[in-house]
């Protein structure tokens, strides 16, 4: 498109691109702008010329098919420019176009070329599609000098052996008239065509060269090489496609070899006449093939439709069928025969997988929908339908959506458009939601999108959306189960400190009961000692203070409520377990020693239920020294940090644990003592997963073993707004 054969190639290695690819081409307007009516009879026409043109050579076919293509679309100008590598034969490696046909205007730069990879035949083989530009010289400068300039130019893949190896293409030099999708259509039908005949002549010409090795080859060439029917006979014998010629009385008067294998029968059963085409035609074929009959002698051609034949064996085979009476007044004519079998079975298998696709949804609650953010166009797979609970197949809007989505929730979409807004080209993203159904239930939904690019580098959405509240309501009933089971174990253990307790609240009530006789006696006295009075009320109060607590904190452990989440530091909550359990501990001669790190991290969570678990591994490491004779029964509680999470271990000089038995101990109903429910270390584990921990234990090199935890930190944010800072851990107890 850009020499012609008499000059020198526009040099391009200095040429740039000077607008984007994306603000030349007006593809999408094909589908909108108004089209014409098919003409099959012309169309028709130009197939029965492509035909008669494989009696010459290549050439002849190619400048064949730009005359029709420029006189079918009525455009200005039309040509081929195709891939090689020789500069005359097509082949998908070559490095250049060159064009081997132009008819209109532009007829002067026939033989021209440009290099594969710049150009707007390029961009049609890079994208594998038809593309329609407007004013391309904007976008590659090398055009600018070519007249007459080009107003709109559609390019359409030209395929050879399935593989695309140039363009066929039209340019309206003017704005009289635009293409359409019509004029896209008969392109590709034109080139598809023109395309077999090009193959078509490569494989006579193949049989032309085994042919001429032999001594009959020349006069059976030149006998297939006289009129219209020698040259359809040629293309029969070629075998690209099935090839038939009939007659409109039901007869078959030859075939190829590429139909007989169709149909399973072979030449002998058609010299026989076996085969006619209405006796391998079901029965409820025969209205659609009269059809056929009537439009050919009508217009002496039948537009290509689908049908079924008959086999030999008694099975049928999917064909697509189209073709043309010989002459005006005559009853003999060929067709050409697809075979649909693979076609067939792939949409099949597509129809199966699609089935699969929405069983599957339907049993996994999955709904699926797309967005196409440019047009706002919105698709819904069935299985979403049932999911809001809309009638399936309405037009899904943003208003309709909205009228599920839970006020409170921000709907997908909504979330879809606020990523889209925030982060150019869009990206992945998780969402959770609700939706409030008609009869005010409530639906829990997670939704995963994707971003992608659709063929035309539209930014879409993909979407896949779950109903989960099956499984947020069994979440839910495990957490009530689990907090009930947790609220039992507590109780429990603490009824393991009735003695301590005891201990705790009898010291500070018998120092209430003896400053209150104290004061009395001060009061009494002549003159009264006030002052003795006053400071012994203040003992008083003192002492009522740390009973009230002692009963403040066994009211919160014994306590029954929600889970309650908030900064916790893991010293402070150590500390006030140390202090509930000191006088049992020491009852049991158990020498403890708490280790508590400095800078340790502020943590998320129920103070109670982490408090619980330390309750716990301290009252289990004080049982398994019980039988410890030999030795000191020291006991160290130990809190550290590590990168961003905060650890408290138990360690004990106990019996310790057999190695295979280190997992059996978080077993619910696993124990090792006598009078044990075994529940204590599967609440506790259950509740450090439920703050994203873990809890583990290990032997020590020496007696005894360690039981450790650690849960993440909290958020800085969290921290600093609380205000709350690491207490000062005692270096001892």
């Amino acid at each position: 498109m850009v020499n012609s054969a008499k000059s020198h190639d526009v040099p391009l290695d200095s040429s740039v691109p000077t607008a984007s690819l994306e603000s030349i081409l007006c593809t999408e307007e094909l589908q909108h702008r108004p089209s014409r009516p098919p003409d099959y009879e012309k169309e028709n026409q130009a197939l029965v010329k492509l035909v008669s043109a494989l009696a010459d050579s290549p050439i002849t076919i190619f400048r064949t098919l730009a005359e029709t293509i420029q006189d079918i679309t009525q455009c200005d100008s039309a040509g081929l420019s195709l891939l090689t590598r020789d500069g005359k034969t097509p082949h998908v490696d070559g490095k250049r176009f060159y064009w081997p046909a132009i008819a209109g205007m532009w007829n002067p730069h026939v033989g021209g070329g440009t290099p594969r990879d710049f150009g707007p035949c390029g961009d049609v083989l890079d994208q594998n599609r038809t593309l329609l530009f407007t004013h391309f010289e904007r976008r590659y400068p090398y055009l600018m000098p070519v007249n007459p300039a080009a107003e709109e130019c559609l390019l359409v893949p030209f395929y050879v052996d399935g593989q695309a190896v140039g363009t066929i293409w039209g340019i309206m030099h003017s704005d009289r008239r635009k293409f359409d999708a019509e004029d896209d259509r008969v392109m590709a039908s034109l080139g598809k065509f023109a395309s077999s005949a090009y193959q078509a002549f490569a494989h006579i010409e193949e049989l032309k060269i085994q042919v001429a090795e032999r001594q009959k080859a020349e006069a059976e060439v030149r006998e297939l090489a006289s009129g219209l029917e020698a040259k359809v006979r040629r293309l029969v014998e070629s075998n690209v496609v099935g090839m038939v010629m009939f007659t409109l009385e039901g007869a078959i008067t030859g075939a190829n070899e590429a139909f007989l294998r169709m149909v399973q029968y072979d030449h002998e059963d058609l010299a026989s006449g076996r085969v006619r085409w209405t006796d391998i035609t079901p029965a409820e074929w025969h209205d659609r093939d009269e059809r056929a009959v009537n439009e050919l002698k009508a217009t002496r051609t039948f537009q290509p439709f689908e049908k079924e034949y008959l086999r030999k064996d008694g099975s049928r085979v999917p064909v697509l069928l189209g073709g043309a009476l010989f002459e005006s007044d005559g009853n003999d004519g060929v067709a050409f025969v697809l075979d649909l079998s693979e076609q067939k079975r792939a949409e099949r298998a597509l129809r199966r997988s699609e089935a699969f696709l929405a069983e599957g949804q339907r049993l996994g609650r999955i709904g699926s929908f797309s967005w196409r953010v440019l047009t706002d166009e919105i698709t819904w797979s069935t299985e979403l339908y049932r999911i809001y609970e809309l009638e399936i197949g309405v037009p899904v809007t943003f208003e309709l959506i909205r009228s599920r989505v839970h006020p409170e929730d921000v709907s997908l979409i909504e979330k879809m458009r606020m990523v889209d807004g925030a982060r150019e080209d869009g990206h992945d993203f998780e969402w959770k939601y609700r939706l409030l159904m008609p009869d005010r239930s409530i639906k829990y939904m997670h939704a995963v999108a994707h971003a992608t690019r659709d063929r035309d580098g539209q930014l879409e959405y993909i979407a896949s959306v779950q109903d989960v509240t099956a499984r947020r309501l069994a979440e839910e009933a495990s957490d009530k189960a689990r907090s009930e089971l947790a609220h039992v174990a507590r109780v429990m253990t603490l009824g393991m400190l009735t003695a301590s307790i005891a201990h705790e609240l009898t010291q500070p009530l018998s120092g209430i009961v003896t400053n209150a006789s104290t004061c009395l006696r001060m009061l009494a006295a002549d003159p009264p000692n006030v002052e003795g009075a006053r400071e012994t009320a203040r003992r008083t109060i003192r002492d009522g203070n740390r009973a009230s607590e002692v009963i403040t904190r066994l009211r919160a452990l014994f306590s029954k409520k929600d889970t309650t989440t908030q900064l916790v530091n893991l010293n402070e909550a150590a500390l006030e377990v140390i202090a509930l359990s000191l006088a049992d501990l020491q009852k049991n001669g158990v020498l403890l020693r708490p280790e508590l790190a400095d800078d340790l991290p502020l943590v998320m969570g129920d103070r109670v239920q982490l408090q619980q678990v330390i309750l716990n591994l301290v009252l289990n490491a004080s049982d398994a020294m019980s039988d410890v004779d030999d030795r000191p029964r020291r006991l160290v509680i130990r809190t550290e940090r590590e990168d961003d999470r905060a650890r408290l271990t138990v360690q004990d000089v106990g019996v310790g644990i057999e190695p295979y038995g280190v997992e059996k101990l978080f077993e619910p109903f696993y124990t090792t003592k006598g009078g044990g429910m075994g529940i204590g270390l599967s609440v506790s584990r259950s509740i450090i997963e439920s703050h994203h921990g873990r809890l583990w234990a290990t032997l020590n090199d020496g007696p005894g073993a360690a039981f450790s935890f650690s849960i993440p930190r909290a958020p800085e944010a969290f921290a600093q707004s609380d205000g709350l800072r690491n207490t000062q851990a005692p270096s001892g107890a």
